[in-house]
């Protein structure tokens, strides 16, 4: 059975999109009829690096965070394409323009009888947000492009695939678009190992036609943390550590979801997954606050109680006992503190 620890695994990425020499250095170019700026590679989108492996991130950057448009792709015209499926019906990659006029102007309608490569219906009650372990998951968010029930656009992805891995990119153009009236180049691409009914993960890049706001090139993983997936089928089961799996994953997911912005304007080349595992690690035995800084607190040397710095409790105790430390709750511990009974730092 191919499982989570197969694609751990390098998956070779191989893409169906016509690859163009490009000789374009730098972060900008001027595209015909609009001031476009953007990262532009001169790899070739047809035989892409190895996707690194999953540790644990539902996401990570790919070509460095560049998406693999040309400057003759720039267009401030709508559309819309999507691939027609292959021969064991799964789907291929879609790509459009969004703008305004692509996005819905109606209420998303059912799209249950849709049943997509790969498809069954698996429920993990408690462990998956949601209980249902897949989605029915929109290549081009029903958000962005108004597409509801289009085979061509759905395919099976998990729920922590789907709301955690493709949701926070969608979400961003959406914002981006509706606040400037602007056009994003947007294409996804699933990818498969072999025969697998089920997509190993999904390319997605998107590059902001007018301005230089909108720039990432990333590949979401098609996992759900504590469930071993048979991508050849779609058939699943649960794995024996699984509570331990879904901390470790939610830990790296609240740092991931700090750096979507930088990925976003492309900012951000690349993703260090052990750098972020490190850093969750660090905020969960409390050597890091949220905002990545040593945590500070109050302490009361008369009672050897540490408290969080807005706790009221401290308003009581006398000045002179009063102090700041900056440093991990357990060196306080070490040095004979106790945590307060209110605060509960």
């Amino acid at each position: 059975m191919k499982n989570i620890s197969y694609i751990c695994k390098k998956i070779i990425l191989v893409f169906t999109i016509a690859a163009l020499s490009l000789s374009i250095a730098g972060c900008s170019f001027s595209g015909s009829g609009a001031s476009a700026r953007a990262n532009i590679s001169s790899s070739s989108p047809a035989a892409l690096e190895d996707v690194p492996d999953y540790a644990g991130c539902v996401f990570t950057t790919v070509n460095d965070n560049v998406p693999f448009f040309t400057e003759d792709e720039l267009t401030t015209e709508p559309f819309e394409e999507y691939s027609e499926q292959d021969d064991l019906g799964r789907c291929q990659t879609a790509y459009a323009n969004i703008c305004e006029e692509t996005m819905p102007t109606e209420e998303r309608g059912d799209i249950g009888m849709i049943k997509p490569s790969g498809w069954h219906t698996a429920k993990y009650t408690d462990v998956v947000d949601g209980n249902y372990l897949y989605n029915r998951c929109h290549l081009i968010g029903f958000q962005l492009s108004g597409e509801n029930a289009n085979t061509q656009n759905l395919i099976t992805g998990t729920r922590w695939f789907n709301v955690q891995g493709m949701l926070p990119f969608e979400n961003a153009v959406a914002d981006y678009v509706k606040s400037t009236d602007n056009h994003v180049l947007y294409r996804v691409t699933p990818v498969y190992d072999g025969d697998d009914l089920v997509a190993s993960g999904v390319e997605i890049e998107a590059l902001s036609v007018e301005d230089d706001a909108i720039c990432f090139n990333v590949y979401i993983y098609n996992v759900q943390p504590g469930i071993d997936i048979d991508y050849s089928s779609g058939e699943s089961s649960l794995v024996s550590d699984y509570e331990n799996e879904i901390e470790y994953a939610s830990g790296t997911q609240e740092v991931l979801e700090t750096e979507v912005d930088d990925i976003v304007n492309g900012t951000l080349s690349e993703i260090d997954a052990e750098a972020v595992a490190e850093t969750a690690e660090n905020k969960e035995n409390g050597s890091l606050s949220d905002d990545g800084k040593e945590p500070s607190y109050m302490i009361n040397t008369n009672t050897k109680k540490f408290h969080l710095p807005d706790c009221p409790s401290i308003n009581d105790i006398a000045q002179q006992n009063r102090r700041e430390y900056t440093g991990t709750r357990s060196e306080l511990i070490e040095k004979g503190y106790s945590p307060c009974g209110n605060c509960r730092p």
